[in-house]
């Protein structure tokens, strides 16, 4: 099980948390999605490490960005 951790900016509310992680939670080997509509970080578990690239397509999918 690896873990990943990414900032987002834009959300600002319970529906900005949902897409980010029906978006996330589409990714092939993704097991979790949590995330902390606060801070904006996000933390995927998947089954192996997930490419920054593949993050970074669903986030902006989801309307958003990570930051950094």
């Amino acid at each position: 099980m690896a873990s990943t951790t990414i900032t987002v900016t834009g959300m600002s509310c319970g529906h900005c948390v949902s897409a980010v992680k029906e978006e996330v939670g589409a990714l092939s080997g993704v097991q979790s999605v949590e995330v902390d509509l606060e801070s904006g970080r996000v933390t995927v578990a998947s089954d192996d490490p997930l490419p920054n690239e593949r993050l970074t397509a669903a986030i902006d999918e989801a309307g958003y960005d990570v930051v950094g």
